[in-house]
């Protein structure tokens, strides 16, 4: 097996790329000129707002993990162009030169809606109006109308390997006025890799799966495991589910977290 990953110098390709590496999957990572990749992974210069790049990026492999997005940003327009011209772009490259490669593709929770009367689920009707999640909405669309074998996995809130994005989170968390009470769905590193993995088996193929541990955490919880001072409140939580996904599909399609809280990651010291 020979699997290309895009955006193997974030936030999870990297640690995604070594455990896969680790587990004897051969692998190679799209980058741009100047990044480095882990050890054992072989590196392809390339982007995928440049499609002349691409062909020598998925020639003979076994499967694509399009993990490449842009987020953080204010630039609406970077955002649509990375996630959905920058897709469109990577499902052509693999269509003529790859047809018979799995294709999986990292999407997000956000593409649920903070108003939903329930966690959100696979089959809810989604349409988002900030450019990231409608970005990865459009990209999902454009994966399911292609003709190849293909997975969709939206991701929640990553976490783990001493990334910093835990103990980010509060500070963000609090600018945004969010409640102490809300709850998000969370995922360790260690088991973005298990998903992934077991979608490589084609476990979730042409199917949408959430991912997520056990346990949904409170932003008030998780601030006092990374040792910051959030606001209490007692004031209604409006919104009970947003941020939360609904798990079941992806435990009844095999899908079981090796770390399945965040107070386990504590325990462990995989934060």
């Amino acid at each position: 097996m020979t699997v290309l990953v895009t955006g193997g110098t974030g936030l999870v390709g990297p640690r995604l790329l070594g455990r896969l590496t680790a587990a004897g999957i051969e692998c190679r990572a799209l980058v741009r000129p100047g990044k480095a990749v882990p050890d054992g992974v072989r590196r392809v210069e390339g982007d995928v707002l440049s499609p002349e790049s691409l062909p020598a990026a998925v020639e003979a492999v076994t499967a694509v993990i399009h993990l490449a997005a842009v987020f953080r940003t204010r630039d609406d327009e970077q955002i649509w162009a990375v996630n959905r011209d920058g897709t469109r772009n990577l499902i052509a490259a693999v269509e003529k030169h790859a047809p018979q490669a799995r294709f999986l593709l990292a999407s997000t929770s956000h593409v649920y809606g903070a108003d939903s009367t329930h966690p959100g689920r696979e089959d809810d009707p989604v349409a988002p109006t900030l450019a990231y999640p409608a970005s990865k909405i459009e990209a999902e669309q454009l994966l399911r109308a292609s003709g190849l074998t293909w997975g969709i996995l939206r991701l929640p809130f990553i976490y783990g390997d001493r990334d910093g994005h835990l103990e980010s989170l509060p500070e963000l968390a609090a600018g945004m006025g969010w409640h102490p009470a809300q709850r998000l769905s969370v995922c360790h590193h260690a088991d973005i890799a298990t998903a992934f993995a077991l979608a490589l088996t084609g476990a979730f193929d042409n199917r949408t799966v959430n991912i997520a541990d056990e346990s949904p955490l409170s932003i008030y919880e998780m601030s006092q495991l990374v040792g910051y001072s959030y606001g209490s409140s007692a004031e209604p939580l409006r919104q009970p589910w947003r941020g939360q996904m609904d798990v079941s599909l992806a435990r009844s399609l095999g899908f079981t977290p090796t770390i399945s809280t965040i107070y386990e990651a504590v325990r462990s010291g995989a934060l």
